[in-house]
């Protein structure tokens, strides 16, 4: 018999000899060749997206600049034009979404995380709160404003209304189908959202620097001649207490809005990104908010949240009062800013030598949201250096430094040593392996004997599970072995000295991530309601001129606002996979 399967094998060799091998190196180059469209794709949309966010800042800078024939009535039809062409694409692509619901699509589990989409949600409420009282206030002031005054924050509401109904039902989506459509549609939302992200800056700015002058005239400084730009209307206003407080009322959202427009942008970004892509078959394991054994860190963040809330009413209360009050409210919030960054540097640095010790591998998969999360942690960062080099060369070159100046000098050096650590803290963080067991267990293993190989297996829950099917029995010792039919199963309890060194490690690490994200939202509120130093130290705007320095911190300072709201944002992903 065996000769006979001998022949064959050998009368059928010519045979399948003769046949062209199977070769992989052609649909290699058929892969490669049916990629070029995807790239050429995403060329074009970039483009066109670019082209849109760059005509768009002309007309925002044509405007800052009280260009000729340029008024904001034209910068907001534009901007109202972009939401509109937005609407249609999510209108479409909801409907044709909502029509395919039934298909199995595939899904990216590492974006629009529930707490992002939470963040987004607040933040886009407080914003169509903001677009009711633009609303009033055109109506306070419909004589003399023009209609697209009351027709940009209507828009802007029904825009964010389905924008935020996007973002949850279709974050996660890989879009497979009319792809080249939906990248011009989602590259066109992007950009959208980073206009209105830079029109609201513009506007917040403009208010603040109105109040920076007017405190300097306060104080006397008699240079400062030029002309606010954040007037009110040329007609009455009826009644007139209820206009004014609209108008002081917006610039306090201002700040919400500014955070919902960056982020809405983000999750569009990986979204198109996204577009195209392959997904491997991998699922991360499941994250969830976990409470306990965090009352050291979570003390020591709510403790520093509360006295940024007392040293920010102290700053506004007492600064442009008097040039004496003034000195002591920047002296203030330079102790206070020193000793919490001093602390938030302290605890990074701990962080980062607890991973150093610790030998477990990295997650170097690939992961458009977690990339685009790290490049903007360390963007965003960037506008915090400019400021603090800036106010290092003023005292390196000043010709007089008064007494608090010394402060800002070593305050914007911690500034940016807190900001270098932190980084590295948070992208070792997003890189290291979730956890899969739970903590304080003591893990069981179990060891299958098939003909000699040996293979375990662990299940979900952390608990070890037999993969010969075997169940298990009842009053077995920790050396008791079961001897099945398909082989030897021997059960054996795992030491638990590592684990639980394992699980102080997590602990300190929970609360150095807690405190840090509450020191971020403490570092986060100053800025964005109108505690600046920067503005107010004057030291800066006496080595490098008024108007070149405020130019700089106009630029520099939402990127410094951003970072920590991204800061915390990340620390809080990153305490959730913990």
């Amino acid at each position: 018999m065996l000769e006979g399967l001998g022949a064959s094998a050998s009368s059928a060799a010519p045979a399948s000899a003769s046949e062209p091998p199977a070769c992989p190196v052609p649909r290699r180059r058929g892969a490669a060749r049916s990629s070029v469209p995807q790239k050429l794709a995403e060329a074009l949309s970039s483009q066109y997206g670019l082209n849109v966010f760059v005509a768009g800042l002309l007309f925002l800078l044509a405007w800052a600049v009280h260009a000729v024939g340029v008024g904001k009535r034209d910068l907001l039809g534009l901007l109202t034009a972009l939401m509109l062409l937005q609407l249609l694409w999510m209108l479409w692509y909801v409907g044709r979404s909502y029509a395919q619901r039934r298909l199995i699509r595939p899904k990216d589990a590492h974006a629009g995380a529930r707490w992002l989409r939470g963040s987004v949600t607040l933040f886009a409420a407080i914003t169509v709160i903001l677009g009711c009282f633009k609303v009033g206030y055109f109506i306070g002031y419909s004589e003399c404003l023009s209609a697209t005054e009351g027709v940009f924050p209507v828009t802007h509401a029904v825009h964010t209304l389905l924008q935020v109904y996007l973002l949850w039902g279709h974050a996660k989506d890989i879009i497979q189908s009319f792809k080249t459509l939906e990248r011009f549609g989602v590259i066109h939302s992007v950009l959208t959202n980073l206009l209105l992200w830079a029109n609201s800056v513009l506007n917040e700015s403009k208010h603040q620097l109105n109040e920076h002058k007017e405190r300097l005239i306060t104080l006397g400084f008699g240079n400062i001649t030029l002309e606010l730009d954040d007037h009110s209307p040329p007609c009455n206003c009826s009644p007139a207490r209820l206009c004014a407080a609209l108008a002081q009322g917006m610039y306090y959202l201002y700040p919400f809005t500014i955070e919902y427009q960056i982020l809405a942008s983000t999750m569009l970004f990986v979204l198109w990104k996204n577009i195209g892509r392959s997904v491997d078959g991998a699922r991360p394991l499941r994250t969830g908010l976990r409470l306990r054994g965090i009352l050291a860190g979570s003390v020591l963040g709510l403790g520093a949240l509360a006295a940024t809330l007392g040293v920010v009413a102290m700053y506004l209360v007492h600064i442009g009062r008097s040039k004496a009050k003034s000195e002591v409210a920047l002296a203030m919030f330079y102790l206070y800013a020193m000793a919490l960054l001093l602390l938030m540097g302290t605890a990074g640095l701990l962080g980062i030598l607890i991973y150093r010790v610790d030998e477990k591998s990295l997650d170097e998969s690939k992961n458009p949201a977690r990339k685009l999360d790290t490049d903007l942690l360390v963007g965003a960062a960037s506008g915090s250096w400019l400021l603090s080099w800036g106010s290092i060369l003023a005292m390196a070159f000043a010709e007089t430094r008064p007494p608090y100046t010394w402060y800002n000098l070593l305050y914007s050096v911690l500034a940016i040593a807190e900001k270098y650590i932190q980084n590295l803290f948070i992208i070792e963080s997003v890189h290291r392996e979730p956890e899969g067991l739970p903590e304080d267990v003591c893990t069981l293993r179990v060891l299958t004997v098939y003909n000699g190989a040996a293979s375990s297996h662990l299940g979900d829950s952390g608990e070890a599970q037999d993969t010969s099917s075997v169940g298990r029995q009842p009053g077995l010792g920790k050396e008791e072995q079961v001897e099945p039919r398909s082989g030897t199963v021997a059960w054996s309890s795992a030491s638990p000295g590592p684990l639980f060194r394992g699980s102080a490690k997590r602990r300190v690490l929970r609360n150095i991530t807690a405190f840090l994200f509450l020191c971020n939202i403490s570092l986060w509120i100053p800025p964005a309601f109108g505690c600046r130093p920067e503005y107010d130290n004057g030291l800066e705007e006496v080595v490098f001129g008024f108007e070149p320095w405020i130019i700089v911190v106009n630029l520099a300072m939402p990127f410094s606002i951003f970072y920590r709201m991204h800061a915390a944002a990340s620390l809080f992903e990153v305490y959730c996979k913990m």
